[in-house]
């Protein structure tokens, strides 16, 4: 039987992974970089896979869920330099943050799931 703190746990990591993934979408706004088309676009295509991820999450929690965050965090990450955006100051900080964030989230929820009672895997 699943433990309702460890859920509520991991709910926590979705819920952030998925504001994460907000701020992400509106970034190219917040931090004027609107006008780089391949940042903008990696904000809001990234951002919206977080979030879709992340609701995955909420409506029934399974172990490819944390392996799919932790690939988009760590993809978030190293987009500036694979899409080459690293001259755009804030988009790059934008996304190093962000992915950062979200692939210790996913990692910390993939650890949750293998080390705590009531295993989701």
């Amino acid at each position: 039987m699943k433990s309702l703190k460890h859920w509520s746990e991991l709910t926590a990591i979705n819920i952030i992974t998925a504001l994460a993934g907000v701020f992400l979408i509106g970034s190219p706004w917040l931090f004027a970089f609107s006008g780089e088309q391949t940042a903008m676009w990696s904000a809001g295509l990234t951002g919206v896979l977080a979030i879709m991820i992340a609701l995955a999450g909420f409506i029934e929690l399974r172990e490819w869920e944390g392996w799919a965050s932790l690939a988009l965090g760590l993809w978030a990450a190293v987009a500036p330099w694979a899409l080459g955006f690293t001259a755009v100051t804030a988009a790059m900080a934008c996304h190093l943050g962000v992915g950062l964030t979200v692939a210790a989230l996913a990692a910390l929820e993939l650890w949750m799931i293998h080390n705590k009672p009531g295993s989701l895997a």
